[in-house]
């Protein structure tokens, strides 16, 4: 009977130190957590955008712009108590793109996508010169960077800030094309063009604006930010440069840019 009493006393006493050794660990996650997040704040943003195409080749140029909209969350994490950190996010970019028109003689895009007008593979159908394309693209973006805080004094809750530099990785997750100006034959809408973009996108850019605290945790934050991606988005074409000229395998960078006027609030 002693033995049972002692082997329980035993076990009291292991459960006991375990039960400690539990409760001090949560408490120090705890106090961890509170220090680590005590300097890192959220957000959310909606932003109107202003995109355009850009090329390598000069038979392809910008004959216009995409509006568009950026929706997504933010999250910053201040560098000890200085007036740096590190942002990162997730989000939708709406209708990135926009127009190249092509001074080729002939010229036959798109060829890995099933469209509803006639670009086979035989080179004879082909648009014109002066046809425009016209990108409207969907990506998932992930940006991170550096960010600079300043502002007239401390207890001010009007501060100044800028991010540089931002470099965003996108995920392709919708393309769709438009064909104009290469007559009633060709000219065509809403085609699904994914298959003739590649599937990611890097960019880099900056940007800059004002945060003003209009409570303990919330500010209201609005800047302008450049973006300029610096891989391809489209695969190749064919293309004829001049009448009766030779066909060839057309493997212009063409990219875009974009302007953002943020408009957001942290948490």
């Amino acid at each position: 009977m002693s033995n049972l009493l002692r082997l329980e006393a035993q076990n009291c006493c292991k459960k006991l130190d375990m039960m400690k050794k539990i409760v001090f660990m949560l408490a120090l996650c705890c106090i961890c957590g509170q220090q680590v997040f005590a300097q890192f704040r959220f957000g959310v943003h909606a932003s109107p955008t202003w995109s355009w195409m850009k090329s390598d080749e000069k038979f392809l140029e910008n004959s216009g712009a995409n509006w568009g909209a950026k929706l997504g969350v933010m999250g910053e994490k201040q560098i000890q108590n200085t007036n740096y950190s590190l942002f990162s996010g997730i989000g939708f970019a709406f209708n990135h793109g926009g127009f190249l028109q092509s001074n080729y003689n002939r010229y036959r895009p798109w060829g890995g996508s099933d469209l509803s007008v006639d670009l086979g593979e035989a080179d004879s159908i082909s648009l014109p010169a002066n046809s425009k394309l016209h990108y409207r693209l969907r990506y998932v973006e992930i940006p991170f960077g550096f960010k600079m805080r300043g502002g007239s004094n401390e207890d001010s809750p009007l501060k100044f800030f800028a991010e540089a530099p931002v470099l965003t990785l996108g995920i392709a997750a919708k393309a769709l094309g438009d064909i104009r100006g290469a007559g009633s034959k060709f000219d065509t809408q809403d085609e699904n063009i994914r298959d003739d973009v590649k599937g990611l996108a890097l960019s880099w850019g900056f940007g800059a604006g004002i945060e003003y605290e209009v409570a303990t945790h919330t500010t209201f934050v609005a800047g302008l930010f450049f973006q300029n991606q610096f891989t391809d988005m489209t695969k190749k074409a064919r293309a004829q440069r001049e009448a009766n000229g030779e066909w060839i395998d057309e493997k212009a960078r063409s990219s875009f840019r974009a302007l953002t006027l943020r408009a957001g609030i942290y948490f």
